[in-house]
């Protein structure tokens, strides 16, 4: 019981697909991440995240942005949820708003983020479909912290990918989600075992 209790609660935040966030549910169910897994909150009504929190029987809640008159009052009645649940860390898994400023700070060093690209390079939307276009030699994963600018934070675990001639942009997908579902559950992991120590922009892991 004593070990449950120091468990951290986590919330996912969505808004498509769900890939990450069902990789990193099944890395809770099997004990590799120790977390209390407590909700999925989305901003998309048709997200199939959603679909995948019904099978794998995670409590998950629709939050419709027409209803809130701003961005900060969207993420304010957002707050309202994660104090409800008592959430300590936060893992965003394909979620496509902008975080207010002051929910930022509020979770900082609390929210981790994962990046289909090797930051800072190829920040923002469609980055693999980019880096395929462009001619890209190399491209990867980058699992970092949240701040106030957009895919900015400091980097937790980067790991690359070489695009070779023989790739296609569905091959290369496929091999960017698969390094996706390995790191973002283990940067999880350091952060609920407290491995990482962050000076500035530098995480170290300890």
């Amino acid at each position: 019981m004593s070990k449950k209790a120091k468990q951290l609660n986590m919330a996912i935040f969505a808004s498509g697909n769900g890939s990450n966030f069902e990789a990193i549910v099944k890395a809770v169910k099997r004990g590799y991440v120790k977390a209390n897994l407590k909700i999925l909150i989305v901003d998309k009504e048709k997200a199939y995240a959603r679909k995948r929190a019904e099978r794998l029987k995670v409590p998950h809640v629709f939050v419709d942005p027409k209803k809130y008159k701003s961005r900060a009052s969207f993420d304010k009645a957002i707050i309202n949820i994660l104090n409800k649940e008592k959430i300590d860390i936060i893992a965003l898994a394909g979620y496509m708003r902008i975080l207010s400023n002051f929910f930022v700070r509020k979770y900082k060093n609390r929210m981790l983020n994962v990046h289909p690209a090797i930051l800072p390079a190829l920040r923002g939307v469609d980055a693999i479909k980019r880096a395929f276009n462009y001619g890209c030699q190399v491209t990867g994963v980058t699992v970092h912290f949240v701040d106030e600018k957009v895919d900015h934070g400091p980097v937790i675990l980067q790991e690359t990918v070489k695009i070779s001639p023989q790739m296609t942009l569905a091959s290369l997908e496929k091999k960017i989600h698969a390094l996706e579902h390995k790191l973002y559950p283990l940067a999880i992991k350091l952060l609920t075992e407290k491995k990482l120590k962050i000076k500035g922009r530098q995480v170290k892991i300890i």
